[in-house]
C-alpha cells in the first residue's frame, strides 16, 4: 500500500487551528488501519485486488482537499472508498465555518453474504471555536446474519457505553426509508453535534468508536469471506435489490450526502463513493409511485441519468450526472431539504460553508 500520510499531507493547504490539526491526525490514522486490514483480508484470500489512492483539491487546494482510497470491481471489493477530507476558510472570515475534518468511508464486498458497512467520524469546528464530533457506524447486508449484527452492536456499545442507546436510537431514526417502510442495514449507530465540556474526553470517544468500528468490520468481513459458501442465484439476486435500495437511501435522503454536493462540486465521484458498482433500474423505476412530490421527480431524474441497461453499471460518468440531478433538484426546491434524513438535530452544513 502506498504511504497515506505521506499523500495526505501532499499539496492541499491544511487548517491552521491546533484542533483542526488532531483531528486530521485522527481520521488520517483510522483511514491507514482500515486500507491496511482490508488489504491484509485480501491477500490472505489470495486476492491481488488493492486501493488506489487519488487525491482532490478544495479551491486548487487552498481551501484544503483530501484523499480517498478506492477500489472497485475486483474479486473480493465489488465498490469500496476510504476517503479523508478537511475543509477550511482561514483566509475568509465571513465564513461561520473555520475547518470540516471527516473521513468517511462504505465498503461494498463481492459476496452477497458479506455485508457492505459505512462508517463516518467528523470534527466541525466554527469561527468561534465551538465545535462538535458526527459519529456515524452502521452495518448493511443483502442477507443478515444476526451473530454479525450483535457483533457489531457489541463493538460500539463497549466503545461507547454511556452512548450508545440514545445513538442506537437516533441511528435508527436516520436511516428509516418511509417510501419503502425499512430500514437501510440492521446496526445503526450516531451520535448529531456531539460535545461536552471535556474535548479530551470527546476526542477519545470518536477515536475508540473509530477503532471499534473498523476493527469489528475487518472481523465480520473476514469471518464472512472466510466461511462463505457459493453464491446462489437468488443470493445475488437479494444482494442487487440491496444495492438498489442503498442507491436509493443515499440520493434521495441522505442529508450527508446532499449537503456535500451542494456546497460544492470539486469532489463529486468522491461524495458518491458510497454507491454500489450496480443497481436494479426496473425495481427502482417501480418505486417512483411511492415517492411524495417533488421527491417523484427527483427519482424519475435520477433514472434518467442512468445507462439503459438494468442492471446498470454507476460508474464516474453516471456518477457525475446522478450529482449534478440532485444539485438541480434541490436548487429548483429547497424545501424538499426538509424531507430528508435527520437525526435529533439538524446540523446546518449547507448554511456553515456560505
Amino acid at each position: 500500500m502506498q504511504n497515506t500520510h505521506c499523500l495526505n499531507s501532499s499539496i492541499h493547504i491544511p487548517a491552521a487551528c491546533e484542533q483542526a490539526g488532531k483531528a486530521y491526525a485522527l481520521v488520517e490514522a483510522l483511514q491507514q488501519r482500515f486500507v491496511q486490514g482490508l488489504q491484509q483480508l485480501a491477500q490472505s484470500l489470495g486476492s491481488d485486488q488493492r486501493f488506489s489512492a487519488v487525491e482532490w483539491l478544495r479551491d486548487e487546494g487552498r481551501h484544503g482537499g483530501g484523499v480517498r482510497f478506492e477500489a472497485a470491481a475486483g474479486d473480493v471489493f465489488g465498490r469500496g472508498s476510504v476517503n479523508v477530507s478537511q475543509v477550511h476558510y482561514d483566509d475568509d472570515a465571513q465564513k461561520k465555518l473555520a475547518s470540516a475534518t471527516a473521513i468517511s468511508t462504505i465498503i461494498h464486498p463481492q459476496h452477497a453474504h458479506a455485508p457492505s458497512v459505512h462508517i463516518h467520524i467528523s470534527w466541525t469546528q466554527m469561527r468561534d471555536g465551538c465545535g462538535y464530533w458526527r459519529i456515524m457506524a452502521d452495518l448493511n447486508p443483502a442477507i443478515e446474519n444476526e451473530a454479525a449484527t450483535q457483533q457489531f452492536f457489541d463493538a460500539l456499545q463497549h466503545a461507547a457505553p454511556d452512548q450508545f442507546k440514545a445513538a442506537k436510537a437516533q441511528g435508527e431514526r436516520y436511516f428509516f426509508i418511509p417510501a419503502l417502510v425499512r430500514h437501510r442495514g440492521v446496526a445503526h449507530f450516531y451520535l448529531e453535534n456531539y460535545h461536552t465540556d471535556d474535548k479530551q474526553a470527546d476526542f477519545h470517544l470518536a477515536e475508540h468508536l473509530g477503532k471499534a468500528a473498523i476493527d469489528a468490520y475487518l472481523a465480520i468481513l473476514t469471518q464472512a469471506l472466510q466461511q462463505a459458501a457459493p453464491e446462489t442465484a437468488e443470493d445475488r439476486a437479494k444482494q442487487l435489490a440491496y444495492h438498489t435500495l442503498y442507491f436509493f437511501q443515499v440520493l434521495t435522503l441522505d442529508r450527508g450526502t446532499t449537503s456535500g454536493l451542494l456546497v460544492h462540486d470539486q469532489n463529486d465521484v468522491g461524495i458518491l463513493g458510497s454507491l454500489p458498482a450496480y443497481i436494479d433500474k426496473d425495481l427502482l423505476t417501480l418505486w417512483v409511485q411511492r415517492m411524495p412530490p417533488p421527491q417523484d421527480d427527483l427519482l424519475k431524474a435520477l433514472i434518467a441519468a442512468l445507462p439503459e441497461a438494468s442492471p446498470c453499471l454507476v460508474d464516474e460518468a453516471v456518477k457525475q450526472r446522478l450529482a449534478n440531478v440532485v444539485r438541480q433538484h434541490y436548487t429548483a426546491h429547497p424545501e424538499a431539504l426538509a424531507m430528508q434524513a435527520s437525526g435529533d438535530v439538524i446540523p446546518p452544513t449547507v448554511q456553515n460553508h456560505r
